[in-house]
């Protein structure tokens, strides 16, 4: 609120702004870290899943090209994995039905 007041004044307070700046500085650094581990994170795990080396994902690094390079690269290269084989149902073993008991006199 403070930094829309030093844009409708006529003069702004140097000192006030500098301030701003520096609190922009400050913060700007952790809101970069943040959003680089939500975007490398992900990535790293579909390349380590996929077989590809998990270092892959430093592509993301390079903006806008290199995503774009990973997104080919895990879109139509060759998934090193092999498929889980499927279980097949079985139906439960055969078991004959007890004995029929003689009536007791």
């Amino acid at each position: 609120m403070h930094f829309l007041a030093l844009l409708l004044q006529d003069q702004p307070d140097t000192t006030a702004a500098q301030h701003i700046a520096l609190a922009m500085l400050a913060i700007m650094p952790i809101i970069f870290l943040v959003v680089i581990l939500i975007i490398i994170v992900p990535f790293w795990f579909i390349c380590k899943k996929a077989g590809y080396s998990p270092w892959l994902s430093m592509l993301c690094l390079i903006p806008s090209l290199g995503m774009l390079v990973l997104l080919y690269v895990l879109a139509f290269g060759e998934w090193k994995v092999v498929p889980a084989p499927q279980q097949a149902w079985a139906p439960p073993p055969y078991s004959p039905p007890p004995p029929a008991i003689p009536p007791q006199v």
